[in-house]
């Protein structure tokens, strides 16, 4: 697969998983999305596109809902070193050159504009879509996005594509400690499994991920309880929790007083 067109009315977060040797490109025609990945929170819509290394991300819908009433619509470009080979006759293991992203926003210019509107017609018509064309237009896409990234060749700038930059666990957790995540989920987001998680939390903040994220989720919601006028169910979805119910059973059994008792004293 090389390029893809998704239309989804609505969606809940999903998981982009991790491929090896798998960079991909994304254009969104219609909507927005946001895309949390290990150490960054995007917003993308028809102006933002997004380039991404090898890595777990999810997809979320916006909180801004008005922004998707028709639903969203994305068109994918996936990259691999083999087809980079077959193009350019490029073996990206032969460049070391780095750069400080694993995933980054991109604008979208008049020039990718109109690539993005000559892959939609080919997706559109699959029948027009031949081994040549396909190579063809990758060719193109590739020319268009190494120049904007100020990459200091073709080669430079694939060989970068494949070499995900290490992900720093702390930097994770805070980054991502008030989004609702599962521990299943923020696991994914450090590529670890569930057990080596749970060990690695531990050892960097020494108490377990469930007790430190509740804290840490009601400390957050007792400023915000002081310091705004919010309604007390916005604050507990602002912080991370679920439900309701949930917010006032962990900020009850944290601070021994319900959030309405809390702001009234």
């Amino acid at each position: 697969m090389v390029f893809m067109k998704l239309s989804m009315p609505s969606f809940d977060r999903t998981l982009k998983q991790f491929v090896e040797d798998e960079a991909c490109f994304m254009f969104v025609n219609r909507g927005a999305v946001a895309v949390r990945s290990p150490e960054e929170y995007l917003t993308l819509n028809k102006d933002q596109a997004m380039i991404a290394k090898c890595l777990n991300y999810f997809f979320e819908p916006v909180k801004d809902q008005s922004k998707c009433t028709d639903g969203i619509e994305s068109v994918g470009i996936f990259l691999y070193p083999s087809l980079i080979k077959d193009l350019f006759e490029f073996d990206v293991s032969s460049s070391q050159h780095k750069v400080d992203y694993n995933i980054k926003q991109v604008q979208v210019d008049l020039l990718l504009d109109n690539f993005r509107q000559s892959i939609d017609i080919l997706l559109e018509n699959p029948d027009l879509a031949d081994e040549g064309i396909i190579k063809t237009k990758l060719k193109e896409f590739i020319q268009l996005i190494y120049k904007s990234q100020n990459a200091p060749s073709e080669l430079d700038f694939l060989s970068a594509l494949f070499q995900p930059n290490d992900i720093d666990f702390k930097k994770v957790i805070q980054q991502n400690l008030y989004a609702n995540l599962s521990l299943d989920e923020l696991a994914l987001l450090t590529h670890l499994s569930i057990s080596s998680f749970k060990r690695k939390f531990k050892e960097v903040f020494n108490e377990s991920p469930k007790k430190y994220i509740n804290r840490k989720k009601v400390e957050r919601a007792a400023e915000l309880l002081k310091s705004t006028k919010e309604r007390i169910s916005d604050i507990a979805y602002d912080v991370g929790f679920d439900s309701l119910a949930t917010f006032n059973r962990n900020f009850t059994a944290e601070l021994g007083q319900s959030p309405s008792e809390f702001r009234m004293n």
